[in-house]
């Protein structure tokens, strides 16, 4: 092994703040290298977050988009795709079967739209809040601060807001008309409001490189990210990056473990993207670092047309058979689902008073 790599991940076991170069340092391990650093990066999710998996019940509620995102199979021009909206009633009762099922979690995604108001999405939270013993993550985009904070107020515990690059001119070209700044103060204005914020990346952009992979990560430790959704990308042929290669599940795996090595207490989910592309792929992702998995109860008839990405795994599941999925990837990982909510340390610490 490099001497580099060696000092680097010495210091990484101590856990001293590791600077942008170390970072690039382990992003670059080769086959060798790669075995240590996720030995390492499962100590240390281990000893941080323990041997808990959180199971998050996603409900994919709309897939209209007023976005053109570059990459994503739901963007505006793409006229191919049929479009679905869930009624409220729906929505709610979907949450219902989830926490059903177990997961502690419910998860509400769509894309970026004007359709649901501020107030209505406020109204489906109280009403899921009301019957079922659940945290909720919003995963809906861009909103106004006035409308964060009702769902908030209505009892919204987490949103997901991916940045997916940290380079500015790379994200301007990913999502037109949109500027990473601008993400950013959203997410500044989430985490003043209480949130338990999440972002993301994706690994394998075109024209990425090992030091953005390390500015990504740098970033989320900057703006106090508490879970990093850390995933291959996966081209589209219905989007601008169509004919692009991709990216590996070999680097999204070393991706995850510098990211769980540079921050050991956040909460990184085994995608299912990188299920997509490796049928073990979320179990080897468990095994580099990750705690976390979102199984997909959202209703069968419209998973088809939630395509951000071709090969989606899980699309002919029932909500029933993607819980049962996630919870033999979790054994076969050698780990437990969680009892939880799943939040984060830091969250647990300020309600008890610590």
């Amino acid at each position: 092994m490099r001497k580099k790599f060696l000092e680097v991940l010495e210091r990484a076991a101590k856990f001293l703040e590791l600077t942008r170069e170390d970072l690039v340092a382990l992003l670059s391990a080769d086959d060798e290298e790669s075995i240590a650093l996720f030995h390492l990066a499962d100590k240390t999710r281990a000893r941080f977050v323990g041997d808990e998996i959180h199971l998050r019940g996603i409900i994919e509620f709309s897939n209209h988009c007023a976005r053109n995102c570059s990459y994503c199979g739901l963007r505006k021009d793409n006229l191919e795709v049929a479009r679905y909206r869930m009624p409220p009633w729906e929505i709610i009762e979907s949450a219902g079967a989830a926490a059903a099922l177990g997961c502690r979690t419910i998860v509400l995604q769509s894309g970026e739209e004007g359709y649901y108001s501020g107030e209505m999405l406020a109204g489906i939270i109280r009403a899921i809040k009301k019957d079922n013993d659940v945290a909720i993550t919003l995963s809906v985009g861009d909103r106004s601060r006035q409308d964060y904070t009702l769902f908030r107020k209505a009892g919204a515990d987490r949103y997901l807001l991916k940045h997916e690059t940290s380079d500015p001119r790379l994200f301007a070209r990913l999502r037109p008309g949109t500027f990473l700044e601008e993400r950013l103060e959203r997410q500044r204005w989430l985490s003043e409001l209480g949130y338990q914020v999440g972002s993301g990346n994706m690994v394998g952009l075109p024209g990425q490189t090992l030091e953005t992979l390390a500015d990504d990560i740098l970033l989320f430790r900057r703006m106090g990210i508490e879970m990093a959704g850390i995933g291959p990308f996966i081209p589209s042929s219905r989007t601008p990056l169509a004919g692009e290669a991709g990216g590996t599940l070999a680097m999204t795996l070393k991706t995850l473990a510098v990211a769980r090595l540079a921050m050991p207490r956040a909460h990184l989910p085994a995608t299912t993207s990188a299920a997509t592309i490796d049928p073990l792929g979320r179990v080897k992702v468990l095994q580099c670092g990750a705690n976390v998995i979102m199984p997909n109860m959202t209703p069968a008839k419209y998973r088809e047309d939630y395509a951000i990405y071709p090969g989606k795994i899980g699309l002919n599941d029932t909500p029933e058979e993607s819980y049962a999925r996630a919870v033999m990837d979790v054994e076969k990982s050698g780990r437990r689902v969680g009892a939880g909510y799943g939040h984060t340390l830091q969250h647990e610490k300020s309600c008890s008073g610590l």
